[in-house]
């Protein structure tokens, strides 16, 4: 998330699509209120349902699922052709100017570089034009140059004209033009835009190329980096945003570093494949962040081995487990089920045993029949919950979901009674990157303990064994630093701490002073070294808990700027920065594209605002305003994917209609797919209808059925249906209704509504159904109900491996009423 919250409250137009703010995220919403009470703003929303949000909407358009690539490169085309965008932004803030090697194509729905037998992308085919005369690339600031990013972009989104847009969107064009018009408004200096998204884009096949998009968007119309703009991504429960930050996927560590393969033998080989480097050389691309990799990587190793960790045993960097593959979690379930690893060309055992906490992976995954037959060929399976959940009791999944008979499972399950989030301390870090310090109001009941406590039980019986008995690789675990005062039940403000970051030898300057002496805590990420005498848990957060105190349990509601920066409140990341990437809210001189929001000042000396995400002191033109990237600019146009340079729609793995763009490349050529005889995958002549899933206020998600005080609030599984369609079926509201995927069916109890409509898409009728997900057979039994995922297809983004849930064939039919 760019901007954050608060900062919502700046903007002149808010764009949602992808998200239903009103429902899913009532309290930050109120952000986008407040800006239409104080500003006049307009809110735009963009969704396949009426949804709450739209209720409040200034104007509302409707689209098809999984259609947005088109609505969004719609949009731009609108803007460039129009010249309703922020040109001396683009030319300054974008790698527009940078031209494109002569190896780069897009044909009939295909980029250059594509691997038909991989079913993968060459991404040395997207390459910059190398400059022969220096040691950079070239650029043409006048971006008049055919094969410049600017003139490609603008060739490539030509296609996707507003009666293209109603052709594959069906969104009627002037309804389309209405929108583009709005938010185009803001591509200039004295308006501002932002983009608010959440699930409904990030669980498509193309999930990752429709926020690219948006944030092309966002860079052309010049709203990143500018109080009120931004691209902000809203988090689906209070700390998603902090277990990503920690390594909650398999391929990044904490502060999202690299996970090392198997082939990155040593840490030298490691750090130059890994480490950026700056792309060029005019002097607003000279400074990349990243060049410190290196710091932020020996600091984090000193920080999990300790003493162990030393220069000549590369700071423990062997020990850290390697990767051979894809180990995000629907690969995991897939090897699970086959009983071998992909991996290895199935010659490896799939998992035998397997540890989950927070996380209901039967109702959660997609099919869920998969995801049952799967965990009963495991040997074992931890379970850590304060709550009885169907991943827990899989064995135990109705009839209807297809798992073997419970005398045949073999799997031993246990359950660890673990606390809720209000027994225990510890902090959440929210959509707006805050760290918030919480404190515990009671303690768990009976024998249930913290997640903390548990893992440490786990890891301290582990290493007795390995003393006792020995065991492989003995290192990776007797290694693992765990020096806390209670090292049973780590105080989590000592972890805080541990994260970071602390001086392990005296940290010295330049001129030989020191800057920190032995044991203290960091300042920041600046003081981190690569010599062994720095350790931290997570260079981003580092800053967050320093000799002065627990920042992340600062209250001081103090707004000098008036913005709602509140930069006495909690600690943001990075630098307790509140916007990202805020050089960019100002031109080429250090001056603020809209003096009355401005996000940062060049005041002759220094930066001045809010904490500058460019050094303090460097004057206007010394660095580029996104320093994390190589080039030093925003990305219109991103080498680095694995599906394009270029967002490009493509129709879902269950498509509806062939591509328009190019019936020949229908769905995206390289989405992930799985092939066991569990996944099946439907076409539209046996199931015509568009389906998703979605989430609602009166739920706290897979919790609710287990609490009589929320299941009140919505007591019972619904089908939502456009009027007509039911009409179509015989279906009346209150009746019930049965949906069918190429996985198996469900019923519920039908909602007959007008928020869905039928849509005219390529000139043919299009209908759309959703229901909740929040049910399962656990629980109290008055308020279970079917899991919404037993119809969802295996299918991911080839970036993030993110499930594709909004959008899937099914066919509906009338069920038959049961008799109670």
């Amino acid at each position: 998330m760019t901007n954050g919250w608060v900062d919502i409250k700046n903007a002149d137009v808010i764009l949602a699509m992808g998200a239903n703010p009103a429902e899913n995220h009532p309290c930050g919403f109120k952000w986008t209120i407040e800006a239409k009470k104080t500003r006049n703003a307009k809110l735009v929303v963009v969704d396949p349902r009426f949804t709450r949000t739209a209720a409040v909407a200034d104007v509302y358009a409707q689209l098809r699922p999984g259609t947005d690539i088109v609505f969004l490169n719609g949009i731009i085309r609108h803007a460039l052709n129009t010249g309703r965008f922020h040109e001396d932004y683009v030319k300054i803030h974008t790698n527009a100017p940078y031209i494109i090697s002569e190896k780069y194509s897009f044909n009939e729905g295909l980029f250059s570089g594509f691997d038909g037998g991989k079913g993968e992308y060459d991404k040395s085919a997207w390459a910059y034009e190398p400059d022969p005369k220096t040691t950079g690339y070239e650029v043409d600031p006048t971006l008049k140059h055919p094969r410049c990013v600017f003139q490609l972009l603008k060739k490539h989104v030509d296609r996707y004209t507003p009666e293209m847009v109603e052709k594959i969107c069906g969104t009627p064009k002037d309804q389309f033009l209405k929108v583009a018009d709005l938010v185009t408004s803001t591509g200039n200096a004295q308006r501002v835009g932002t983009i608010t998204y959440a699930l409904g884009w990030t669980q498509h096949s193309v999930g990752v190329q429709i926020i690219r998009a948006a944030a092309t968007l966002q860079l052309v119309l010049g709203n990143v980096g500018r109080p009120g703009g931004g691209v902000n991504a809203m988090r689906g429960h209070s700390n998603i945003q902090g277990a990503t930050d920690l390594a909650g996927t398999f391929e990044i560590l904490p502060g999202y570093l690299a996970t090392p393969r198997g082939e990155l033998t040593d840490l030298k080989t490691y750090l130059e494949k890994v480490t950026p480097t700056t792309l060029n050389k005019q002097s607003w691309s000279t400074m990349n962040y990243w060049s410190n990799y290196p710091k932020f990587m020996v600091s984090l190793l000193k920080a999990t081995y300790g003493k162990a960790a030393t220069k000549e045993n590369d700071w423990g960097y062997e020990w850290l487990p390697k990767t051979d593959g894809n180990y995000s979690w629907m690969y995991i379930f897939d090897d699970m089920y086959r009983g071998n690893s992909q991996r290895a060309g199935g010659n490896e055992p799939g998992p035998e045993g397997f540890i989950t906490f927070g996380m209901n992976p039967v109702g959660i995954g997609p099919n869920s029949s998969k995801m049952i037959n799967a965990l009963s060929k495991l040997k074992w399976m931890v379970v850590g919950e304060n709550y009885q959940i169907e991943t827990a009791t899989f064995w135990k999944a109705p009839k209807q979901y297809g798992g073997p008979d419970a005398s045949k499972i073999q799997t031993e399950v246990f359950q660890l009674p673990c606390s809720g989030f209000a027994e225990k301390d510890g902090s959440f870090i929210n959509s707006a990157r805050w760290i918030q310090w919480k404190w515990k109001a009671i303690d768990p009941p009976g024998q249930a303990k913290t997640d903390q406590e548990i893992l440490s039980r786990i890891l301290l019986a582990v290493r007795d064994l390995y003393k006792k008995e020995g065991g492989a690789l003995p290192e990776q675990v007797m290694n693992v630093t765990w020096n806390y005062t209670n090292p049973v039940n780590p105080d989590l403000a000592e972890v805080l701490k541990e994260i970071n970051g602390k001086a392990v030898t005296d940290v010295k300057d330049k001129d030989g002073k020191i800057v920190k002496a032995a044991g203290q805590q960091l300042d920041g990420f600046a003081q981190l070294q690569d010599d062994g005498s720095t350790l931290c848990g997570n260079w981003l957060h580092s800053g967050v808990y320093t000799e002065a105190g627990n920042n992340a349990a600062r209250r001081n509601n103090a707004d000098p700027t008036g913005l709602g920066m509140f930069h006495g409140w909690a600690f943001s990341w990075p630098a307790n920065r509140r916007i990202m990437y805020n050089r960019a809210s100002a031109d080429a001189e250090g001056r603020p594209w809209d003096p009355t929001r401005p996000g940062i000042v060049w005041n002759g000396e220094k930066w001045v605002g809010d904490v500058p995400d460019i050094k303090p002191d460097s004057p206007p033109g010394q660095y580029g305003a996104f320093i994390m990237l190589p080039e030093g600019v925003g990305r219109l146009y991103s080498p680095v994917l694995n599906d394009g340079p270029f967002a490009e729609h493509y129709e879902a793995v269950e498509a509806a209609i062939d591509n328009p763009l190019h019936p020949k490349v229908t769905s995206s050529p390289v989405t992930k797919k799985f092939k066991s005889d569990k996944d099946v995958y439907g076409s539209r002549d046996q199931f015509p209808v568009v389906c998703t899933t979605y989430r609602l206020t009166e739920h706290y998600h897979y919790w609710t059925h287990h609490t009589n005080i929320l299941n009140q609030l919505q007591p019972g599984f619904f089908i939502e249906i456009p009027e007509e369609l039911a009409k179509e079926k015989g279906i009346t509201n209150g009746s019930r209704a049965k949906v069918t995927s190429a996985r198996g069916s469900i019923e519920g109890v039908a909602m007959v509504t007008k928020r869905l409509r039928k849509q005219l898409v390529d000139g043919k009728p299009v209908w759309h159904i959703g229901f909740p997900l929040h049910w399962g057979y656990e629980g109290d039994p008055k308020h279970i109900g079917p899991l919404a995922n037993f119809l969802t297809p295996s299918a991911m983004d080839p970036n993030t491996w993110t499930p594709e849930f909004k959008t899937f064939l099914v066919k509906l039919e009338k069920a038959e009423e049961k008799v109670s």
